[in-house]
């Protein structure tokens, strides 16, 4: 399969392997210009008015596609969106034009402050009329779709009616966003809930899915010794969630796909020869099927 040039784009992100960008990286991706898809930054990470961050960014955007990841406005709240923060980043979208937008299934804001973290939601028919009211506020505001993503979970909500599967499809429906397939994150959430990750990609909404996501995970054990995986993102993509990735691909085709390395983030060579892997999985899975693939 021909790829499109990484350096050339006509307002969207190529269907290839694309890495989030570390400021312990600006340098070299700008002495190398590698051969990556895209890149794609936290928001938050960008909301301040100059200094040397977005002088980085501004060069980097300037040869490489991006995409935009939130990780703060807490569409699951049960309060108001934020509208400074969400003013903070209208201005970022205008600023930078990235190609995609994306934020979580997630809470992470109360009335008692900001928890630095990702919380899930109960699947019931409250929480789905309030995450769509407040993806249709973005929405507005931004002017341009959002894409939702997929939790990694670790438990289920007693009060939930809805499937996982089935909630995120119909916030899909009602407010017409995009969505972002996290695949480590399908298999962290089957491996803590005992599902079927092929299950779960079978039954989800594909067709509206406009990016992918691939991480490692820490395997720990909970309080009564079982096995429990924590969604890290502080080491490479696990076998099992290659095997994932391949045959989500076959069932959706090539589609852009993230790196993501948060945490203990190695050298720029490491990530990139992640990137470069999922590269080589896409075209094994559209050229010669998940077999070939998954033995990469």
């Amino acid at each position: 399969m021909s790829r499109p040039a990484s350096h050339t784009f006509p307002g969207t992100i190529p269907p290839r392997a694309g890495v989030g960008l570390k400021p312990q990286h600006y340098h070299e991706i700008l002495e190398t210009r590698p051969e990556v898809g895209f890149f794609e930054v936290h928001a938050e990470n960008y909301m301040g008015a100059g200094g040397p961050p977005h002088r980085y960014l501004e060069a980097i955007r300037a040869e490489y596609p991006l995409s935009l990841h939130g990780v703060g406005l807490s569409i699951g709240a049960d309060r108001p969106l934020d509208s400074d923060h969400l003013d903070r980043l209208a201005a970022l979208v205008t600023r930078y034009q990235p190609e995609l937008f994306s934020e979580h299934l997630a809470w992470s804001s109360h009335d008692a402050g900001f928890f630095n973290d990702l919380l899930p939601v109960p699947y019931t028919n409250e929480t789905l009329n309030r995450i769509c009211d407040h993806i249709d506020q973005v929405q507005s505001v931004l002017g341009r779709q959002m894409l939702l993503e997929n939790p990694s979970t670790y438990l289920a909500f007693t009060e939930s009616t809805w499937e996982e599967v089935d909630f995120i499809a119909e916030i899909a429906r009602r407010s017409g966003c995009g969505l972002l397939l996290d695949v480590n994150n399908v298999h962290v959430s089957a491996a803590n809930q005992n599902w079927f990750p092929r299950d779960y990609i079978a039954r989800y909404p594909l067709a509206q899915v406009r990016e992918l996501h691939l991480a490692g995970f820490a395997p720990e054990r909970d309080e009564a010794g079982q096995p429990l995986l924590i969604d890290s993102h502080d080491r490479p993509v696990d076998h099992d969630v290659w095997d994932l990735y391949a045959y989500t691909l076959s069932l959706t085709g090539p589609l852009p796909t993230l790196i993501e390395w948060d945490a203990d983030v190695p050298a720029w060579s490491t990530l990139l020869a992640e990137a470069q892997r999922a590269d080589a999985v896409m075209d094994a899975t559209c050229n010669e099927g998940v077999e070939h693939a998954v033995a990469l």
